[in-house]
């Protein structure tokens, strides 16, 4: 990127956030902060009207006006994939938003571009088996991000996977994350005094408290996902399968954690990362792969239950 590239980027970004922190556009445009001051002196020199808060960050005066951005067609493309995984990876009340949000960026298009996205519109798409469903359609995405920057207190009617009802609890969210592809809230649960992972398609219902827990310190997501091993590259999970059944497991085994696989002759030893162990044992019941579980114990025991309970039931047929 040449410098006047860069000076109308970073200009752009300036427009993006209330504060910019240098560091932040170091790290863009890869390049050092000793550069960075030279670029917003080159800007002001210009004519823009930048403040300045010493240790905090740049911004720009409140009456200048920007006049309206132009994107590329690289960059419009880059909206349109964002679209496709927005109506796939979120809930109806996000895709509407993103949708209205869309239809503004589209109307200030040059009239190639708008050609250009309509021809790739029909050729781009996304498929997640798991957002099908009228529990995906109501994620509560929205008053999530709510409490999230407000720190407000939430009321949840949630349906952990085994247990026998839904119950409500009062949480506080540290974070949102999508990981398995589905939507995750870790939050301090009140009820167990501990954090706690929250699937959003397993609440039933949802409230936004007057309660805040503002000055309470807690972890952050970051901090949250390395102390749980949210998403893991080492394998906690390693199963032995028939070459001749391999089929079976097809492509559903890269929702389940799946990280490679080993050539063992007539058998095929396959590892994942996957920390919820029964339902990865309902999954590969499922498959009909006829997989051998060699670790961990604890899900060798989850599927020997899964097998006896289903002989119980058609004990009297044999």
């Amino acid at each position: 990127m040449n410098r006047t590239d860069r000076l109308n980027a970073i200009l752009i970004q300036l427009q993006s956030k209330r504060i910019v922190k240098a560091q932040e556009i170091a790290e863009r445009f890869d390049i050092s902060l000793r550069t960075v001051y030279r670029d917003i002196r080159a800007l002001e020199e210009a004519g823009v009207p930048i403040g300045a808060e010493a240790g905090i960050g740049y911004f720009l005066q409140e009456n200048y006006q920007l006049p309206p951005v132009m994107f590329t067609s690289d960059e419009a493309s880059a909206l349109l994939f964002g679209e496709k995984l927005i109506e796939k990876m979120s809930d109806e009340k996000i895709k509407s938003d993103f949708c209205s949000a869309l239809y503004k960026v589209k109307a200030i298009l040059k009239p190639g571009e708008k050609d250009y996205l309509e021809k790739l519109h029909e050729r781009i798409a996304v498929y997640n088996y798991h957002s099908y469903g009228e529990r995906f359609n109501r994620l509560y995405l929205n008053e999530i991000q709510q409490a999230l920057v407000h720190k407000q207190v939430l009321n949840i009617k949630y349906e952990a996977r085994y247990a026998e009802a839904a119950e409500w609890r009062k949480i506080e969210p540290i974070g949102l994350c999508n990981y398995s592809s589905r939507w995750h809230l870790f939050a301090w649960c009140q009820l167990r005094s501990a954090y706690r992972d929250f699937r959003l398609d397993r609440i039933q219902e949802l409230e936004v408290s007057s309660e805040n827990f503002k000055g309470k310190k807690h972890l952050t997501i970051s901090e949250y996902m390395a102390e749980n091993s949210v998403v893991s590259s080492d394998a906690n999970i390693s199963v032995l399968v028939p070459k001749s059944r391999l089929k079976y497991l097809d492509e559903s085994k890269f929702w389940y954690g799946f990280l490679g696989e080993e050539d063992l002759g007539e058998t095929v030893r396959i590892h994942f990362s996957n920390s919820e162990l029964h339902g990865f044992a309902i999954w590969l019941l499922n498959t009909g792969s006829y997989a051998r579980v060699e670790y961990p114990l604890e899900l060798k025991e989850i599927i020997s239950q899964f097998v006896r309970n289903m002989l119980n039931v058609y004990q009297d047929d044999l």
